[in-house]
Protein backbone atom coordinates (compact mmCIF):
# COMPACT_ATOMS: atom_id res chain seq x y z
CA UNK A 1 0.00 0.00 0.00
CA UNK A 2 0.92 3.62 -0.34
CA UNK A 3 2.16 5.29 2.84
CA UNK A 4 0.16 8.42 3.56
CA UNK A 5 2.10 11.18 5.31
CA UNK A 6 0.35 14.14 6.86
CA UNK A 7 2.40 16.97 8.34
CA UNK A 8 0.19 19.01 10.62
CA UNK A 9 -2.66 18.19 12.93
CA UNK A 10 -5.27 15.99 11.34
CA UNK A 11 -8.78 17.38 11.10
CA UNK A 12 -11.39 14.89 12.19
CA UNK A 13 -14.58 14.83 10.15
CA UNK A 14 -17.92 13.98 11.85
CA UNK A 15 -18.12 10.71 9.91
CA UNK A 16 -14.66 9.75 11.18
CA UNK A 17 -15.72 10.45 14.77
CA UNK A 18 -18.70 8.19 14.31
CA UNK A 19 -16.46 5.47 12.89
CA UNK A 20 -14.06 5.77 15.83
CA UNK A 21 -16.91 5.40 18.33
CA UNK A 22 -18.43 2.44 16.51
CA UNK A 23 -14.98 0.79 16.35
CA UNK A 24 -14.93 0.54 20.18
CA UNK A 25 -16.75 -2.46 21.63
CA UNK A 26 -19.97 -1.55 23.44
CA UNK A 27 -18.79 -3.20 26.66
CA UNK A 28 -15.82 -0.82 26.80
CA UNK A 29 -17.41 2.23 25.22
CA UNK A 30 -20.31 2.69 27.66
CA UNK A 31 -18.27 3.14 30.91
CA UNK A 32 -15.81 5.36 29.00
CA UNK A 33 -18.58 7.68 27.79
CA UNK A 34 -20.07 7.83 31.28
CA UNK A 35 -16.75 9.05 32.68
CA UNK A 36 -16.09 11.35 29.74
CA UNK A 37 -19.20 13.41 30.52
CA UNK A 38 -17.46 14.58 33.71
CA UNK A 39 -14.37 15.83 31.83
CA UNK A 40 -13.91 19.43 30.60
CA UNK A 41 -15.20 19.73 27.03
CA UNK A 42 -11.71 20.47 25.67
CA UNK A 43 -10.27 17.21 27.06
CA UNK A 44 -13.25 15.17 25.85
CA UNK A 45 -12.79 16.68 22.36
CA UNK A 46 -9.08 15.79 22.42
CA UNK A 47 -9.92 12.19 23.39
CA UNK A 48 -12.50 11.90 20.59
CA UNK A 49 -10.14 13.34 17.97
CA UNK A 50 -7.39 11.00 19.17
CA UNK A 51 -9.65 7.91 19.02
CA UNK A 52 -10.76 8.91 15.52
CA UNK A 53 -7.16 9.05 14.34
CA UNK A 54 -6.21 5.80 16.06
CA UNK A 55 -9.20 3.96 14.59
CA UNK A 56 -7.67 4.53 11.13
CA UNK A 57 -4.70 2.35 12.27
CA UNK A 58 -2.26 5.05 11.17
CA UNK A 59 0.89 5.77 13.16
CA UNK A 60 0.61 8.91 15.26
CA UNK A 61 3.33 11.21 16.58
CA UNK A 62 2.08 13.88 19.01
CA UNK A 63 4.94 16.37 19.16
CA UNK A 64 3.61 18.47 22.01
CA UNK A 65 1.59 16.96 24.86
CA UNK A 66 0.58 19.59 27.48
CA UNK A 67 0.67 18.46 31.12
CA UNK A 68 -3.05 19.04 31.62
CA UNK A 69 -4.04 16.64 28.83
CA UNK A 70 -1.56 13.78 29.38
CA UNK A 71 -3.72 11.53 31.57
CA UNK A 72 -6.73 12.07 29.28
CA UNK A 73 -4.54 11.01 26.35
CA UNK A 74 -3.44 7.90 28.25
CA UNK A 75 -7.05 6.95 28.96
CA UNK A 76 -8.01 7.27 25.28
CA UNK A 77 -4.97 5.32 24.09
CA UNK A 78 -5.44 2.60 26.73
CA UNK A 79 -9.07 2.25 25.58
CA UNK A 80 -7.79 1.76 22.02
CA UNK A 81 -5.24 -0.82 23.27
CA UNK A 82 -7.83 -2.69 25.34
CA UNK A 83 -10.26 -2.70 22.42
CA UNK A 84 -7.57 -4.19 20.17
CA UNK A 85 -6.67 -6.93 22.67
CA UNK A 86 -10.34 -7.77 23.39
CA UNK A 87 -11.24 -8.07 19.70
CA UNK A 88 -8.21 -10.26 19.10
CA UNK A 89 -9.17 -12.56 22.01
CA UNK A 90 -12.78 -12.83 20.80
CA UNK A 91 -11.61 -13.76 17.32
CA UNK A 92 -9.32 -16.50 18.67
CA UNK A 93 -12.05 -17.93 20.93
CA UNK A 94 -14.59 -17.90 18.10
CA UNK A 95 -12.20 -19.74 15.80
CA UNK A 96 -11.43 -22.25 18.57
CA UNK A 97 -15.17 -23.00 18.72
CA UNK A 98 -15.38 -23.40 14.96
CA UNK A 99 -12.47 -25.85 14.96
CA UNK A 100 -13.95 -27.89 17.82
CA UNK A 101 -17.35 -27.94 16.11
CA UNK A 102 -15.81 -29.11 12.81
CA UNK A 103 -13.82 -31.79 14.61
CA UNK A 104 -16.89 -33.13 16.44
CA UNK A 105 -19.13 -33.10 13.36
CA UNK A 106 -16.50 -34.67 11.11
CA UNK A 107 -16.61 -31.66 8.74
CA UNK A 108 -13.41 -30.31 7.16
CA UNK A 109 -11.59 -27.86 9.45
CA UNK A 110 -12.14 -24.23 8.42
CA UNK A 111 -9.11 -22.70 6.71
CA UNK A 112 -9.70 -19.03 7.55
CA UNK A 113 -8.50 -19.27 11.15
CA UNK A 114 -5.24 -17.32 10.86
CA UNK A 115 -5.76 -15.11 13.90
CA UNK A 116 -2.50 -15.12 15.88
CA UNK A 117 1.09 -14.00 15.92
CA UNK A 118 4.16 -16.05 16.82
CA UNK A 119 3.78 -15.09 20.50
CA UNK A 120 0.92 -13.69 22.59
CA UNK A 121 2.06 -10.15 23.54
CA UNK A 122 0.57 -7.72 21.01
CA UNK A 123 0.91 -4.33 22.74
CA UNK A 124 4.11 -2.72 24.07
CA UNK A 125 4.29 0.53 26.05
CA UNK A 126 7.74 2.10 26.59
CA UNK A 127 8.10 4.48 29.57
CA UNK A 128 10.94 6.28 31.39
CA UNK A 129 10.07 5.57 35.05
CA UNK A 130 7.99 3.18 37.19
CA UNK A 131 5.71 6.08 38.18
CA UNK A 132 4.50 6.27 34.58
CA UNK A 133 3.75 2.54 34.53
CA UNK A 134 1.51 3.23 37.54
CA UNK A 135 -0.26 6.01 35.62
CA UNK A 136 -0.78 3.77 32.58
CA UNK A 137 -2.22 0.96 34.73
CA UNK A 138 -4.54 3.54 36.34
CA UNK A 139 -5.64 4.62 32.85
CA UNK A 140 -6.07 1.00 31.70
CA UNK A 141 -8.04 -0.14 34.75
CA UNK A 142 -10.35 2.87 34.46
CA UNK A 143 -11.89 0.85 31.58
CA UNK A 144 -12.12 -2.36 33.64
CA UNK A 145 -14.20 -1.33 36.67
CA UNK A 146 -15.06 -3.59 39.60
CA UNK A 147 -17.07 -5.80 39.99
CA UNK A 148 -17.18 -6.53 36.23
CA UNK A 149 -13.41 -7.04 36.26
CA UNK A 150 -11.03 -8.36 38.88
CA UNK A 151 -7.56 -6.77 39.09
CA UNK A 152 -5.07 -9.47 40.18
CA UNK A 153 -1.82 -8.58 42.02
CA UNK A 154 -2.87 -4.92 42.21
CA UNK A 155 -1.55 -4.34 45.74
CA UNK A 156 1.81 -5.88 44.80
CA UNK A 157 1.95 -3.59 41.76
CA UNK A 158 1.14 -0.52 43.88
CA UNK A 159 3.92 -1.39 46.32
CA UNK A 160 6.56 -2.15 43.65
CA UNK A 161 5.72 0.75 41.34
CA UNK A 162 4.73 3.36 43.93
CA UNK A 163 6.77 4.79 46.80
CA UNK A 164 7.54 2.62 49.87
CA UNK A 165 4.94 2.70 52.64
CA UNK A 166 5.38 5.79 54.80
CA UNK A 167 7.73 7.53 52.34
CA UNK A 168 7.11 11.23 51.74
CA UNK A 169 7.42 12.52 48.19
CA UNK A 170 9.24 15.84 48.63
CA UNK A 171 8.13 17.02 45.18
CA UNK A 172 4.42 16.40 45.77
CA UNK A 173 4.46 17.60 49.38
CA UNK A 174 6.37 20.83 48.65
CA UNK A 175 4.58 24.17 48.57
CA UNK A 176 3.22 24.99 45.07
CA UNK A 177 5.86 26.92 43.12
CA UNK A 178 8.82 25.42 45.01
CA UNK A 179 9.63 23.27 42.00
CA UNK A 180 8.58 23.84 38.36
CA UNK A 181 5.35 21.97 37.61
CA UNK A 182 6.79 19.95 34.74
CA UNK A 183 9.59 18.74 37.04
CA UNK A 184 7.07 17.66 39.69
CA UNK A 185 4.96 15.79 37.12
CA UNK A 186 8.03 14.05 35.69
CA UNK A 187 9.75 13.02 38.93
CA UNK A 188 7.04 12.53 41.55
CA UNK A 189 6.61 8.92 42.64
CA UNK A 190 8.94 6.00 41.92
CA UNK A 191 11.64 7.07 39.44
CA UNK A 192 13.40 3.73 39.02
CA UNK A 193 14.22 3.41 35.31
CA UNK A 194 14.70 -0.36 35.06
CA UNK A 195 11.44 -2.32 34.98
CA UNK A 196 9.21 -4.56 32.86
CA UNK A 197 5.81 -6.02 33.64
CA UNK A 198 3.44 -8.23 31.66
CA UNK A 199 -0.35 -7.79 31.84
CA UNK A 200 -2.80 -10.52 30.84
CA UNK A 201 -6.36 -9.53 29.98
CA UNK A 202 -9.30 -11.93 30.06
CA UNK A 203 -13.05 -11.36 29.85
CA UNK A 204 -13.32 -10.73 33.59
CA UNK A 205 -9.83 -10.03 34.87
CA UNK A 206 -6.66 -7.98 34.50
CA UNK A 207 -3.65 -9.96 35.73
CA UNK A 208 -0.55 -7.92 36.54
CA UNK A 209 2.89 -9.62 36.61
CA UNK A 210 1.87 -12.20 33.99
CA UNK A 211 4.62 -14.19 32.27
CA UNK A 212 5.88 -12.42 29.12
CA UNK A 213 4.84 -15.26 26.83
CA UNK A 214 1.41 -15.51 28.47
CA UNK A 215 0.55 -11.80 28.56
CA UNK A 216 -1.15 -9.42 26.12
CA UNK A 217 0.47 -6.14 27.11
CA UNK A 218 3.99 -5.26 28.22
CA UNK A 219 4.84 -2.07 30.15
CA UNK A 220 8.60 -1.51 30.31
CA UNK A 221 11.44 0.97 30.30
CA UNK A 222 13.87 0.67 27.37
CA UNK A 223 16.64 -0.19 29.87
CA UNK A 224 14.56 -2.88 31.61
CA UNK A 225 13.62 -4.46 28.30
CA UNK A 226 17.19 -4.37 27.02
CA UNK A 227 18.53 -6.03 30.17
CA UNK A 228 15.92 -8.79 29.81
CA UNK A 229 16.75 -9.36 26.13
CA UNK A 230 20.52 -9.38 26.70
CA UNK A 231 20.22 -11.71 29.70
CA UNK A 232 18.14 -14.30 27.82
CA UNK A 233 19.71 -13.62 24.40
CA UNK A 234 16.15 -13.68 23.10
CA UNK A 235 13.53 -11.08 22.10
CA UNK A 236 10.86 -13.48 20.77
CA UNK A 237 8.20 -11.85 22.97
CA UNK A 238 8.53 -8.73 20.77
CA UNK A 239 7.99 -10.67 17.52
CA UNK A 240 4.23 -10.10 17.33
CA UNK A 241 3.78 -6.56 18.64
CA UNK A 242 0.86 -5.00 16.75
CA UNK A 243 0.63 -1.78 18.72
CA UNK A 244 3.52 0.22 20.16
CA UNK A 245 3.23 3.24 22.45
CA UNK A 246 6.26 5.35 23.44
CA UNK A 247 5.33 7.86 26.15
CA UNK A 248 7.46 10.78 27.43
CA UNK A 249 9.93 10.60 24.56
CA UNK A 250 11.50 13.85 25.73
CA UNK A 251 12.44 12.13 29.01
CA UNK A 252 13.78 9.08 27.14
CA UNK A 253 16.16 11.35 25.18
CA UNK A 254 17.51 12.56 28.53
CA UNK A 255 18.19 8.95 29.53
CA UNK A 256 20.09 6.71 27.09
CA UNK A 257 18.50 6.99 23.65
CA UNK A 258 20.49 3.98 22.48
CA UNK A 259 18.25 1.77 24.63
CA UNK A 260 15.21 2.98 22.66
CA UNK A 261 16.97 2.24 19.37
CA UNK A 262 17.94 -1.20 20.69
CA UNK A 263 14.30 -2.07 21.47
CA UNK A 264 13.13 -0.82 18.07
CA UNK A 265 15.77 -2.95 16.37
CA UNK A 266 14.30 -6.08 18.02
CA UNK A 267 10.63 -5.43 17.22
CA UNK A 268 8.74 -7.76 14.86
CA UNK A 269 11.68 -10.04 14.07
CA UNK A 270 11.16 -13.72 13.23
CA UNK A 271 11.42 -15.66 16.53
CA UNK A 272 14.29 -17.99 17.34
CA UNK A 273 11.99 -20.62 18.88
CA UNK A 274 8.49 -21.88 18.09
CA UNK A 275 7.04 -21.46 21.63
CA UNK A 276 4.50 -24.25 20.93
CA UNK A 277 2.66 -22.09 18.42
CA UNK A 278 0.15 -23.64 15.99
CA UNK A 279 1.53 -22.47 12.64
CA UNK A 280 -1.82 -23.05 10.94
CA UNK A 281 -3.21 -20.22 13.11
CA UNK A 282 -0.50 -17.64 12.37
CA UNK A 283 -1.47 -14.61 10.31
CA UNK A 284 0.20 -14.85 6.88
CA UNK A 285 1.98 -11.52 7.10
CA UNK A 286 3.92 -12.74 10.14
CA UNK A 287 5.17 -15.75 8.18
CA UNK A 288 6.06 -13.45 5.28
CA UNK A 289 8.07 -11.13 7.57
CA UNK A 290 5.71 -8.19 6.98
CA UNK A 291 4.74 -7.55 10.62
CA UNK A 292 6.56 -4.15 10.83
CA UNK A 293 4.32 -2.85 8.03
CA UNK A 294 1.14 -3.64 10.01
CA UNK A 295 2.24 -2.37 13.42
CA UNK A 296 0.62 0.82 14.70
CA UNK A 297 3.01 3.10 16.59
CA UNK A 298 1.95 5.97 18.86
CA UNK A 299 4.67 8.40 19.94
CA UNK A 300 4.11 11.04 22.65
CA UNK A 301 6.50 13.86 23.48
CA UNK A 302 6.49 17.30 25.12
CA UNK A 303 8.67 18.57 22.27
CA UNK A 304 10.60 17.32 19.25
CA UNK A 305 14.28 16.51 18.94
CA UNK A 306 16.24 15.32 15.89
CA UNK A 307 16.36 11.85 17.50
CA UNK A 308 12.59 11.57 17.91
CA UNK A 309 11.97 12.91 14.38
CA UNK A 310 14.51 10.43 12.97
CA UNK A 311 12.68 7.61 14.76
CA UNK A 312 9.39 8.74 13.23
CA UNK A 313 10.88 9.12 9.74
CA UNK A 314 13.01 5.98 9.70
CA UNK A 315 11.49 3.33 11.97
CA UNK A 316 7.74 3.59 11.31
CA UNK A 317 6.70 1.70 8.16
CA UNK A 318 2.96 1.29 8.68
CA UNK A 319 1.17 0.79 5.32
CA UNK A 320 -1.86 2.65 6.73
CA UNK A 321 0.25 5.81 6.83
CA UNK A 322 1.43 8.13 9.58
CA UNK A 323 0.49 11.48 11.07
CA UNK A 324 2.74 13.99 12.81
CA UNK A 325 1.18 16.94 14.60
CA UNK A 326 2.77 20.33 13.96
CA UNK A 327 2.43 23.07 16.57
CA UNK A 328 3.48 26.70 16.42
CA UNK A 329 5.59 27.82 19.38
CA UNK A 330 5.36 31.25 21.03
CA UNK A 331 8.60 32.95 22.03
CA UNK A 332 9.63 31.88 25.53
CA UNK A 333 9.29 34.66 28.15
CA UNK A 334 12.60 35.95 29.56
CA UNK A 335 13.42 38.65 32.15
CA UNK A 336 12.91 42.07 30.62
CA UNK A 337 16.00 44.02 29.66
CA UNK A 338 18.45 41.08 29.46
CA UNK A 339 20.52 41.29 26.28
CA UNK A 340 20.37 37.96 24.44
CA UNK A 341 23.05 37.47 21.84
CA UNK A 342 22.49 34.57 19.41
CA UNK A 343 25.82 33.72 17.79
CA UNK A 344 25.75 31.56 14.67
CA UNK A 345 28.58 29.55 13.19
CA UNK A 346 28.72 28.24 9.64
CA UNK A 347 28.19 24.54 9.07
CA UNK A 348 26.98 23.03 5.80
CA UNK A 349 27.13 19.37 6.78
CA UNK A 350 25.42 17.73 9.77
CA UNK A 351 28.34 15.30 10.14
CA UNK A 352 30.74 18.20 10.73
CA UNK A 353 28.50 20.03 13.17
CA UNK A 354 30.03 18.66 16.40
CA UNK A 355 33.58 19.50 15.31
CA UNK A 356 32.66 22.92 13.89
CA UNK A 357 30.83 23.88 17.11
CA UNK A 358 33.75 22.84 19.32
CA UNK A 359 36.27 24.64 17.08
CA UNK A 360 34.18 27.83 17.03
CA UNK A 361 33.67 27.74 20.79
CA UNK A 362 37.33 27.14 21.63
CA UNK A 363 38.88 29.50 19.05
CA UNK A 364 36.32 32.33 18.71
CA UNK A 365 34.01 32.49 21.72
CA UNK A 366 35.97 31.34 24.75
CA UNK A 367 39.17 33.38 24.11
CA UNK A 368 37.06 36.57 23.94
CA UNK A 369 35.29 35.64 27.19
CA UNK A 370 38.61 35.01 28.96
CA UNK A 371 40.00 38.41 27.86
CA UNK A 372 37.04 40.23 29.43
CA UNK A 373 37.43 41.08 33.12
CA UNK A 374 33.64 41.01 33.51
CA UNK A 375 32.80 37.88 31.52
CA UNK A 376 35.65 35.71 32.82
CA UNK A 377 34.02 35.42 36.27
CA UNK A 378 30.52 34.42 37.46
CA UNK A 379 30.03 32.57 34.17
CA UNK A 380 27.89 29.49 33.58
CA UNK A 381 28.60 27.37 30.50
CA UNK A 382 25.46 25.33 29.75
CA UNK A 383 26.05 22.26 27.53
CA UNK A 384 23.04 20.23 26.30
CA UNK A 385 24.80 17.16 24.86
CA UNK A 386 26.56 14.79 27.27
CA UNK A 387 29.25 14.04 24.67
CA UNK A 388 29.92 17.75 24.14
CA UNK A 389 29.91 18.28 27.90
CA UNK A 390 32.77 15.82 28.46
CA UNK A 391 34.73 17.41 25.65
CA UNK A 392 34.23 20.96 26.95
CA UNK A 393 35.13 19.85 30.48
CA UNK A 394 38.37 18.27 29.23
CA UNK A 395 39.20 21.45 27.30
CA UNK A 396 38.75 23.55 30.45
CA UNK A 397 40.87 21.13 32.43
CA UNK A 398 43.76 20.97 29.94
CA UNK A 399 43.86 24.21 28.01
CA UNK A 400 42.01 27.09 29.61
CA UNK A 401 43.82 27.55 32.88
CA UNK A 402 40.95 29.08 34.86
CA UNK A 403 39.17 27.85 37.97
CA UNK A 404 35.93 26.02 37.25
CA UNK A 405 33.40 23.71 38.89
CA UNK A 406 31.22 21.03 37.29
CA UNK A 407 27.58 19.99 37.67
CA UNK A 408 26.71 16.86 35.69
CA UNK A 409 24.15 14.09 36.04
CA UNK A 410 26.89 12.02 37.73
CA UNK A 411 27.62 14.61 40.46
CA UNK A 412 26.97 13.39 44.01
CA UNK A 413 24.99 15.53 46.47
CA UNK A 414 28.27 16.47 48.13
CA UNK A 415 29.83 17.42 44.77
CA UNK A 416 26.80 19.56 43.92
CA UNK A 417 26.83 21.39 47.25
CA UNK A 418 30.57 22.04 46.98
CA UNK A 419 30.37 23.25 43.36
CA UNK A 420 27.42 25.59 43.97
CA UNK A 421 29.08 27.13 47.03
CA UNK A 422 32.45 27.57 45.30
CA UNK A 423 30.81 29.28 42.33
CA UNK A 424 28.57 31.54 44.43
CA UNK A 425 31.45 32.63 46.65
CA UNK A 426 33.66 33.39 43.64
CA UNK A 427 36.28 30.70 44.36
CA UNK A 428 35.45 29.21 40.98
CA UNK A 429 35.06 31.58 38.03
CA UNK A 430 33.24 29.19 35.70
CA UNK A 431 30.51 26.62 36.29
CA UNK A 432 29.96 23.94 33.64
CA UNK A 433 26.37 22.62 33.72
CA UNK A 434 24.98 19.74 31.65
CA UNK A 435 21.35 19.78 30.52
CA UNK A 436 20.83 16.31 31.97
CA UNK A 437 21.95 17.60 35.38
CA UNK A 438 19.33 20.33 35.25
CA UNK A 439 16.69 17.91 33.96
CA UNK A 440 17.18 15.48 36.84
CA UNK A 441 18.01 17.94 39.68
CA UNK A 442 16.54 21.34 38.75
CA UNK A 443 18.63 23.30 41.30
CA UNK A 444 18.49 27.10 41.43
CA UNK A 445 22.01 28.43 40.97
CA UNK A 446 23.12 31.71 42.50
CA UNK A 447 26.06 33.92 41.58
CA UNK A 448 25.45 33.96 37.79
CA UNK A 449 26.19 37.13 35.83
CA UNK A 450 27.17 35.66 32.47
CA UNK A 451 25.49 32.83 30.58
CA UNK A 452 27.09 30.97 27.73
CA UNK A 453 24.94 28.34 26.02
CA UNK A 454 27.17 25.95 24.07
CA UNK A 455 23.95 25.12 22.16
CA UNK A 456 20.28 25.97 22.80
CA UNK A 457 18.77 23.67 25.45
CA UNK A 458 16.28 21.02 24.31
CA UNK A 459 13.87 22.06 27.03
CA UNK A 460 12.85 25.72 26.44
CA UNK A 461 11.90 26.24 30.09
CA UNK A 462 15.55 25.71 31.08
CA UNK A 463 16.53 28.77 29.04
CA UNK A 464 14.05 30.95 30.93
CA UNK A 465 15.11 29.54 34.28
CA UNK A 466 18.83 30.19 33.78
CA UNK A 467 18.14 33.75 32.61
CA UNK A 468 16.12 34.34 35.79
CA UNK A 469 18.72 32.90 38.21
CA UNK A 470 20.98 36.02 38.30
CA UNK A 471 18.07 37.93 39.85
CA UNK A 472 18.04 35.57 42.86
CA UNK A 473 20.90 37.77 44.11
CA UNK A 474 20.19 41.20 45.56
CA UNK A 475 20.88 44.33 43.54
CA UNK A 476 21.30 42.69 40.13
CA UNK A 477 20.11 44.81 37.20
CA UNK A 478 19.29 43.45 33.70
CA UNK A 479 22.32 45.34 32.35
CA UNK A 480 24.59 43.31 34.65
CA UNK A 481 23.66 40.06 32.88
CA UNK A 482 25.07 38.80 29.58
CA UNK A 483 23.75 35.87 27.56
CA UNK A 484 25.22 34.25 24.48
CA UNK A 485 23.76 31.28 22.60
CA UNK A 486 25.76 29.38 19.97
CA UNK A 487 23.72 27.90 17.17
CA UNK A 488 23.82 26.46 13.67
CA UNK A 489 21.16 25.63 11.09
CA UNK A 490 20.82 22.19 12.74
CA UNK A 491 19.51 23.75 15.97
CA UNK A 492 16.27 24.98 14.36
CA UNK A 493 13.96 22.78 16.51
CA UNK A 494 15.53 24.01 19.76
CA UNK A 495 15.64 27.62 18.58
CA UNK A 496 11.98 27.55 17.58
CA UNK A 497 10.97 26.70 21.14
CA UNK A 498 13.01 29.66 22.47
CA UNK A 499 12.56 32.37 19.81
CA UNK A 500 9.12 31.20 18.67
CA UNK A 501 8.01 29.85 15.30
CA UNK A 502 8.15 33.35 13.78
CA UNK A 503 11.37 34.51 15.43
CA UNK A 504 13.34 31.42 14.45
CA UNK A 505 12.96 32.28 10.76
CA UNK A 506 15.02 35.46 11.26
CA UNK A 507 17.77 33.55 13.08
CA UNK A 508 18.02 30.89 10.40
CA UNK A 509 18.05 33.54 7.63
CA UNK A 510 21.38 34.78 9.00
CA UNK A 511 23.01 31.51 8.05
Amino acid sequence: GVVQYTAGAAETKPAEKQTSRSAILERLKTPFEERQVKLPKELAAIQNDLLALLSSNRDLYLTRTPLDSQQALREAISLHMLNHITKKRRRVLKNNERLVHASKSGAPAPEDVQDQGFTRPSVLVLLPFRSFALRWVTALTSHTPSPTFQIENHSRFQSEYGLPSGAVDKLESAEPGTYPRDHVEMFKGNVDDSFRVGIKLTRKSVKLFADFYGCDLILASPLGLRMSIEKDQNADFLSSIEMLVVDQMDALTMQNWEHVQFVFSHLNKLPKESHDVDFSRIKPWYLDGHAPYLRQSILLSAYETPETRALFNGSLRNVAGKVRTDRRWPAIPVPEGVDQNFVHFDCLNAKDEVEKRFHFFTTQVLPGVLKSAVQSVNTVVFVPSSFDFIRVQNHFRKAVGVSFAVLSEYSSNQDISRARQAFFSGKKSFLLVSERFHFFRRYKIRGIRNLLFYAPPDHPQFYTEFLSYPFLDDGVEPGDVTCRVLYSRYDSMKLERIAGSEGVADLIKRL
